[in-house]
């Protein structure tokens, strides 16, 4: 009888594949820790690349990319005017936002009598990119009552940027005809960057590692909404806010700050720290992370805008309503009370308005 030598075995077989997989993972973290390391130290060539992914994503798939073929971009009419409606108001959204932010004030400003709409654009862009855009749709808007402009987070940078760039008298050659602005109110935004957008840069390797991240639309969709420029125009000292800030607000605008305040971080935000480094395997980064969240404590603000970026010079001191970043402007159920921030801009719109007309 013959018997045949046993067959050597691979060396994938010996090293095993739950040892390869192991491997693999460590290698993908490796490089985008890498990578993300050198995007916090190179902040303005980061930003660079991902416009130029973004245009040449533009280029190579330019049906697919249009944010025209998106029916949720644009400006969208919530609340008709009618002959007795004294004001119009646009509300802007800020980052990441899946569109709901609005869906406790839109019902007050209706009941207060006004008429409401909504701009909405490809958020994850640069915020000048975002500019543009409401530049250009800006025409669509009636022009025969007074516009109140009300932004929340990042959306109060795009009104920041647009009446300075498009809609003052210094803006030149790119002036926007437009009706008479009753006013600006900013929600929660960050004037002067935000830390948290820093921290972006982690949760999106978490994303990556977890392997269960969520999508709300197609990879499309989701790349027509920008490569993640908006995030390195938040930080502390980017280029978009040392150029934003340095341009003077008209006198002639009114313009409110409102902002949350929180006693301690939320437990979600605690959570989300807390798990980046055990899931990156490094204790180290864990401390790193929350000792700097820790230093953030002082003036703390709605969790991801601390008090000290929302002021503004020569504006009145922000109002501080009790509540995170989106809870000032959102229900967390349908049961609770009214959100805190509401309050205050319905007397700001209603104060404008008596102004407006006792002039």
């Amino acid at each position: 009888m013959h018997t045949h030598p046993p067959t050597p075995r691979s060396p994938i077989g010996r090293l095993g594949w739950r040892r390869l997989t192991a491997i693999s993972i460590l290698a993908i973290g490796a490089v985008t820790l890498g990578w993300t390391w050198w995007a916090e130290a190179h902040p303005r060539q980061e930003r660079a690349l991902r416009v130029f992914v973004h245009q040449q994503l533009e280029q190579l798939f330019p049906e697919s990319m249009s944010i025209e073929r998106d029916s949720w971009y644009g400006l969208i009419e919530r609340r008709p005017a009618t002959p007795e409606t004294p004001a119009r108001v646009l509300l802007v959204h800020g980052l990441d936002e899946p569109g709901t932010i609005w869906d406790d004030l839109i019902p007050a400003l209706d009941k207060a009598g006004l008429s409401v709409w909504e701009f909405r654009y490809p958020n994850d862009q640069g915020v000048d990119q975002s500019t543009r855009y409401l530049a250009k749709l800006w025409p669509q808007l009636p022009k025969d009552l007074p516009i109140a402009l009300i932004g929340h987070s990042m959306g109060g940078l795009v009104i920041r940027d647009f009446v300075t760039t498009w809609l003052t008298p210094s803006a030149g050659a790119t002036h926007v005809q437009s009706a008479p602005l009753l006013g600006v109110i900013l929600v929660g935004t960050p004037n002067h960057g935000s830390e948290w957008a820093r921290l972006r840069v982690w949760l999106e390797l978490r994303d990556h590692l977890s392997g269960e991240r969520e999508r709300r639309f197609s990879l499309f969709s989701a790349l027509r909404d920008g490569t993640g420029e908006a995030k390195i125009d938040l930080r502390p000292g980017s280029d978009f806010l040392e150029a934003l800030n340095a341009r003077p607000w008209p006198a002639e605008i009114p313009i409110q700050l409102i902002g949350g305040r929180l006693i301690r971080p939320t437990e979600t935000m605690e959570q989300s720290i807390a798990t980046i480094g055990g899931e990156l395997g490094s204790d180290e980064l864990t401390k790193r992370l929350g000792d700097w969240w820790s230093s953030l404590d002082k003036g703390l603000g709605d969790g991801v805008v601390t008090r000290a970026s929302l002021s503004l010079p020569n504006a009145d001191p922000p109002i501080l309503v009790e509540g995170s970043h989106r809870r000032i402007l959102l229900r967390a159920r349908s049961g609770d009370p009214q959100p805190p921030a509401i309050a205050p801009i319905l007397k700001t719109l209603e104060h404008w308005i008596v102004a407006r007309r006792n002039h």
